[in-house]
């Protein structure tokens, strides 16, 4: 299939509910609650504009990442990614100023460490997510 050739489009709605929440909602998919971070007089335990925006981030690094180790023949026995996104008031706005990625990849016994590095790099590369943002974005990967 060619990709390249194509354009897709993905569609939300965000309803409000209550005080600083609502749920975002996608066709066929489960609803999520959402409300305003704590920092900003919201809610703890809810999730957050600046959650989900790092989490596209580090959700599109481990999708890419199993596309390419797949065409790349790449075994591995685990993945987990960390990621810590930054945000700062810049020229009086607040924005994302960086996402660090921390991929652990665990590899089977004799596995090829160099090549798991250059395809987890290759994936974030990749990354449509980390494209499409203007929030510099940091790998740190850890291969074992």
């Amino acid at each position: 299939m060619d990709v390249r050739s194509k354009v897709y489009t993905y569609r939300t709605a965000v309803q409000w509910t209550e005080q600083k929440k609502g749920a975002i909602s996608s066709e066929g998919k489960p609803e999520i609650q959402v409300a305003t971070p704590p920092e900003f007089k919201g809610h703890e335990g809810i999730w957050s504009p600046e959650d989900l925006y790092v989490a596209a981030a580090n959700i599109c690094l481990m999708t890419t990442f199993l596309a390419v180790a797949d065409r790349g023949g790449l075994a591995f026995t685990a993945y987990r990614c960390e990621a810590e996104g930054r945000l700062e008031l810049v020229e009086g706005k607040f924005q994302m100023t960086v996402i660090t990625l921390r991929p652990h990849i665990t590899l089977p016994s004799g596995g090829d460490a160099s090549k798991a590095k250059e395809l987890i790099e290759k994936a974030e590369a990749n990354c449509l997510i980390s494209n499409s943002m203007k929030t510099r974005i940091i790998l740190e990967p850890t291969i074992v």
